[in-house]
């Protein structure tokens, strides 16, 4: 015990560490994944970084110089254009289209990274666009991929069903997926309307749908706020004070949409095939994106310069660096540790409870899929007693342990700090860090009380 104990208090030091002083928590976390690994855990060097994640330094790296290429190559702003023009105009919609179809990709079957990873980038550059927060946009993003995770095709819900039915427990596969959809959308419309949403009500772009040339994004400005360039007052195309006139969008420099050449039509044939190959062939979406970035770097050199120094560097070490510490904690059998002293609660409820909150903190960190293989099987000694509802534990747990992809120490949550603005990704790290941590706590009581206690025999 003292060992697990002592691997939990070196990471609550990381993040204080980390809080409190200028040193970077990747790094940190790596030097404590060294430190507990080679003293503790008995591991070397080797055993240590043989945790390092991999697959998901090439997801981050591969997406992120993938979108940066095609920002330069103009495919983003094609791809700006045809949102907009679908959804026409209604900048308040935007979001929610972006929601909508991450959704459907995860519920079809595409694994939740790849599909963030492909929306991410796209709704990122329309917040530049339309002055979108890039914090609202993110979540909206992030929760579509929780919201279609858990449909029976999926990923999550082929897992989440499959360990139920191993175990011989209740089950009730569509009504796992309509509860955490439902779930998903109930936490979006809160995140819309505590993130700017509310501003957005009302605001139109220009028929026209003209985009802001090479000189920058809309000059756009909060309600009450002035617009770039002015020296103060209501915004270009804002309602007075009290007024109910809609709102329009001030595009700067209005300049033709832009069209598909070559290099255009080949970004867009490559996202694409990310797509169908995360849907049907379980492909690694970075590689694919690495791949796309091979083949485009070919055929137009020019928009691969700067490219590299575009990737999240930072964030790709912060995440890194904690996923491989958390790794070396799995190894030592910290996290099973934690779910075994739950089981042995008196309790029922509270056992239940807790499981919920422990799937929450832990997959805030490290993988979704492989906690909810893990901490299901845990509840079992509470399930097989029939004094909790198999089906309503099992959706508590599911929701707990996905919502928590917001943190951006888990790959969705990732995905949106790398590509939101380089100025703003600090802000966009707290943010999402404390959207995150709340919802280990929020998700686990709210799940709880709707699905357990209801289910008490």
């Amino acid at each position: 015990m003292t060992d697990h104990l002592i691997a939990i208090g070196a990471l609550v030091l990381v993040f204080a560490v980390a809080t409190f002083t200028s040193v970077h928590m990747g790094a940190l976390a790596l030097v404590a994944a060294f430190a507990v690994g080679s003293t503790v855990a008995g591991e070397n060097s080797d055993d240590v970084f043989g945790g390092f994640p991999g697959d998901l330094f090439v997801v981050l790296v591969g997406v992120t110089f993938l979108f940066a290429v095609a920002k330069n190559n103009g495919t983003i702003e094609w791809l700006v254009h045809a949102a907009t023009r679908a959804v026409g105009g209604r900048i308040a919609l935007i979001p929610w289209v972006m929601f909508l179809i991450t959704a459907a990709l995860t519920a079809v079957g595409a694994v939740v990274p790849a599909a963030v990873g492909v929306i991410a980038p796209i709704g990122m550059s329309l917040c530049a666009r339309y002055q979108i927060r890039p914090l609202l946009m993110g979540l909206l993003v992030a929760n579509g991929g929780c919201a279609g995770g858990f449909s029976p095709a999926s990923v999550y819900g082929s897992i989440t069903n499959g360990v139920v039915e191993r175990n011989d427990l209740p089950s009730s596969p569509a009504l796992l997926f309509a509860m955490t959809f439902l779930f998903s959308v109930a936490l979006s419309v809160v995140a819309y309307f505590m993130f700017g949403g509310r501003q957005l009500l009302g605001r139109r772009a220009q028929a026209t749908d003209a985009a802001a040339g090479p000189s920058g994004p809309p000059a756009v400005a909060e309600p009450g706020g002035a617009s770039p360039g002015s020296a103060g007052g209501t915004p270009s195309g804002a309602a007075p004070a009290g007024g109910t006139a809609t709102a329009t969008v001030a595009l700067a420099k209005p300049a033709p949409a832009p069209g598909l050449d070559l290099s255009r039509s080949l970004t867009l044939l490559g996202l694409l095939g990310m797509v169908a190959g995360a849907l049907f062939f379980e492909w690694n979406v970075g590689l694919m994106a690495l791949t796309v970035v091979v083949v485009l770097t070919l055929v137009d050199p020019d928009a691969a310069k700067g490219a590299v120094d575009r990737c999240a560097w930072s964030t790709v070490l912060l995440v890194c660096g904690v996923v491989t510490f958390v790794g070396v904690m799995e190894r030592m059998g910290t996290i099973e540790w934690l779910g075994d002293s739950v089981a042995k609660i008196d309790s029922p409820l509270l056992g239940a409870l807790l499981i919920c909150v422990v799937g929450a903190v832990v997959s805030a960190f490290a993988s979704t899929t492989g906690i909810l293989g893990a901490l299901i099987p845990l509840a079992v000694p509470f399930l097989m007693d029939g004094q909790v509802s198999s089906v309503g534990l099992i959706i508590a747990l599911a929701i707990s342990s996905s919502v928590v992809d917001s943190s951006p120490l888990s790959t969705s949550g990732a995905l949106v700090t790398a590509n939101a603005p380089e100025e703003q990704r600090p802000q966009i790290f707290n943010a999402l860090m404390r959207w995150g941590m709340s919802m280990t706590l929020v998700a686990p009581l709210a799940t709880w009380a709707l699905f357990v206690i209801p289910g008490q025999v």
